[in-house]
């Protein structure tokens, strides 16, 4: 599924191709011909993204409400829209009747877990339920730090509850934890404020360069392979990473084995050299 910082860059992308400009909204599908109606022939005003869902202001009071779960994914295009190809669920496409100064340009969506009109309550609830973004400037870590002081739960699922924290996803939360040499099972009203700002702090700065870079990379300058003179990682998921699908594998700092084990249905991975277990 992808993690936070690819939905702020679908934000950012949408935003510099349709932004101000009438779109002409369809669902090839069939399945979300009525939403797309409510927003064919109408400006795109905003674009916006908190954790996983992004969310797409088009005047009116109408917003599209994008979740792109583990199979949705966007491509887009310049110049005429091509024939849709597979099970396309919305098209915009901008530069047409009643848009004659705009460029061309299109987008579709395939395979969302959710794709809706809302209205600005529906979008407040929406937004009521979803935890402190590490990307967004209005986020607040202290409201997520009250939830995790209280909690049994470790610091691995909590991570992964979007209520708490909305954003990062398996790759991040194994990752920050490594970083800041947490043990996965230390329950979250034992991780302590410091260390959770260290975190929160962490997470803001390595997801932030995912989306200028639009690649998860981890790795501090003296673990990269140039540094070390080994050879770079091959991985569909992209850039360099200390513990993530490297079960087996030594620790890039310590040498221990790195170990996994499923935490909140995903296989999680962390180092216990680098970060020992609490008691």
């Amino acid at each position: 599924m992808p993690e936070g910082h690819t939905i702020h860059r679908l934000a950012a992308e949408h935003l510099r191709m349709f932004g101000g400009r009438r779109v002409r909204a369809g669902s090839p599908q069939g399945r979300f011909a009525e939403g797309a109606r409510l927003l064919d022939g109408l400006v795109l005003r905003e674009a916006d993204a908190h954790g996983k869902h992004l969310l797409l202001g088009f005047g009116e009071d109408r917003v599209l409400h994008v979740h792109l779960g583990i199979y949705g994914k966007y491509s887009f295009g310049v110049g005429a829209a091509p024939d849709p190809v597979g099970a396309v669920r919305l098209r915009l496409v901008s530069g047409a009747e009643g848009d004659p100064g705009a460029a061309g340009a299109w987008a579709d969506l395939r395979g969302p877990n959710a794709c809706e009109v809302l209205d600005p309550g529906e979008v407040k609830v929406l937004r009521d339920r979803l935890g402190a973004d590490p990307l967004r400037a209005d986020s607040d870590p202290d409201v997520a730090w009250r939830r995790i002081s209280r909690s049994r739960a470790s610091v691995a699922v909590l991570l992964m509850d979007q209520s708490v924290v909305a954003g990062p996803g398996n790759i991040y939360r194994a990752e920050v934890l490594f970083r800041q040499g947490v043990h996965p099972e230390v329950a979250g009203r034992a991780l302590g404020r410091e260390r959770w700002s260290a975190i929160w702090a962490d997470l803001r700065v390595l997801m932030a360069d995912g989306v200028r870079s639009g690649r998860i990379d981890t790795v501090r300058a003296e673990h990269m392979p140039e540094a070390m003179g080994r050879p770079p990682r091959v991985d569909d998921h992209g850039g360099e990473v200390y513990v993530y699908r490297r079960a087996g594998l030594p620790c890039l700092v310590c040498g221990c084995v790195v170990r996994t084990e499923v935490v909140a249905g995903r296989n999680l991975f962390w180092c216990p050299g680098c970060q020992p277990a609490v008691g």
